[in-house]
């Protein structure tokens, strides 16, 4: 039988190949959820960039969650979990409880129960967060939030990785 941990490294090595592929930054993200979600199994995982005006989180990639959820609103960031956004992870049990959840309702129809957000940064700035969402109460452990670390990490690569693509697929010199 193969430890969490190890399921974790194998996990970490499937993404950073999937990154290293230069497929479409969609597939990429999708393929990093789809891990994040079979390693640590959990409900469902989600990839959410922030707007330019730092404002609001959008879905980019998802796995396990509805269309409904998805879909119900704008994710405001400074009333959804904020502190991801200021770069710290943040742990939440009762996601249906948790004045820090801003879609309470909606998270208690979906099934979630408890939500770790960690951030995304890209060159020492927060771009956004990835979340892992539970259908149980759950504590995360530091190798829970190291690995959903490490996998944000590996998705701002892939990000950075498709504009550096994208900016040389259009005869610019790539530093």
């Amino acid at each position: 039988m193969i430890g969490q941990k190890e399921k974790y490294y194998h996990s970490l090595y499937e993404i950073a190949a999937a990154v290293n592929t230069a497929g479409a930054p969609e597939d990429v993200l999708n393929s990093i959820v789809e891990h994040v979600v079979k390693a640590m199994n959990t409900k469902g995982c989600s990839i959410m960039l922030a707007t330019p005006d730092r404002k609001l989180l959008l879905h980019t990639a998802a796995c396990g969650l509805s269309e409904r959820y998805i879909r119900k609103g704008p994710v405001s960031a400074d009333r959804s979990i904020a502190e991801a956004l200021w770069g710290c992870p943040v742990s939440v049990v009762n996601a249906t409880e948790d004045d820090r959840i801003q879609y309470r309702k909606q998270a208690r129809e979906e099934g979630i129960v408890s939500i770790l957000s960690v951030p995304v940064m890209l060159r020492g700035q927060v771009i956004g967060v990835i979340r892992v969402y539970t259908a149980e109460s759950r504590y995360f452990s530091d190798s829970d939030i190291y690995f959903v670390g490490a996998v944000a990490n590996l998705g701002a690569i892939a990000l950075e990785n498709a504009r550096l693509f994208r900016h040389d697929a259009f005869g610019a010199t790539v530093d």
